[in-house]
């Protein structure tokens, strides 16, 4: 007698398992995975100056400060640097009135010829000085009041020195900006790679 039951399909959980997303395409650990965090360049090394200095030694341009009159100031505390010419306005009044008072007292019959020649000369030498003035160098400091200097001599010269100096202001500031700016990105934390295909799925 022999067995007539029908054979049985063959079960599906018979079979090996479907492979997975991550056996199909294996990933490789020993690769990282990409971040969004740029990576910071090293900074160039700060700029070196001459010492550059005036005949008088009045104004010393050094690489890291301004020292004036033997007043030291970093380049990191200035905004700027102005030098311009001024005429000294008491002297010009003292000059004036001492001119006139002496020329009307001579015109008046007030005074005699000596004294007044001697005034006269002496309102016109006050003159003088009040419109040959001076050199005012201003300090431009940053949250501080601005520092004023008298500077004798020709314009010129010290318009040189102030254009120098500037330049050595904005140079300083710069590499503190990109100094800063490093030390900003250093400190930010990484931020999180997007999910990858297979992580989404």
């Amino acid at each position: 007698m022999t067995d007539s039951t029908p054979p049985l399909p063959n079960d599906e959980n018979d079979g090996p398992p479907p492979a997975s997303p991550e056996e199909e395409h294996p990933v490789d650990a020993s690769v990282a995975p990409p971040t969004d965090t740029p990576v910071a360049a090293p900074l160039p090394l700060p700029q070196q100056f001459a010492e550059m200095r005036s005949e008088d030694s009045r104004v010393i341009l050094t690489n890291d400060q301004l020292q004036v009159n033997g007043q030291r100031f970093g380049w990191w505390e200035l905004e700027g640097v102005e030098v311009q010419r001024v005429r000294w306005l008491l002297w010009l009044l003292l000059g004036g009135f001492t001119l006139a008072g002496f020329l009307l007292g001579f015109l008046q019959n007030w005074l005699r010829t000596m004294p007044a020649a001697l005034g006269i000369v002496v309102g016109a030498l006050l003159l003088a000085v009040g419109q040959r003035g001076t050199n005012r160098l201003r300090l431009y400091r940053l949250g501080r009041e601005a520092a004023h200097f008298a500077l004798p001599g020709e314009l010129p010269t010290w318009q040189k020195l102030t254009a120098e100096a500037n330049r050595r202001i904005r140079q300083r500031h710069h590499e503190a900006a990109q100094a800063a700016a490093a030390a900003l990105l250093a400190a930010t934390p990484p931020m999180p790679s997007p999910p990858s295909a297979f992580e989404a799925g």
